[in-house]
């Protein structure tokens, strides 16, 4: 069973213990799947789990976006 965040946007999945894939989790703290995974490299993107797939849980995208963690201009903006 997975639970859907709506956004203005668009609608992110997640599942029911927290995690996101990297589709889901690149649109909730708005930033590209590509951006995300440049920044998995050189160690400057939320904290992430590999389970045979990359995912994120909610929890560790809200402390990485809390602690300053980069925006869209957009999003910035508001």
């Amino acid at each position: 069973m997975n639970i859907a965040i709506s956004t203005k946007t668009k609608e992110i999945l997640m599942y029911p213990d927290g995690r996101m894939d990297t589709k889901n989790s690149s649109a909730y703290v708005g930033l590209s799947e590509k951006t995300m995974a440049m920044m998995r490299c050189n160690g400057t993107g939320p904290k992430f789990v590999k389970r045979g797939r990359i995912f994120y849980f909610k929890e560790d995208l809200d402390t990485w976006l809390n602690a300053g963690g980069r925006l869209t201009s957009t999003a910035q903006a508001q």
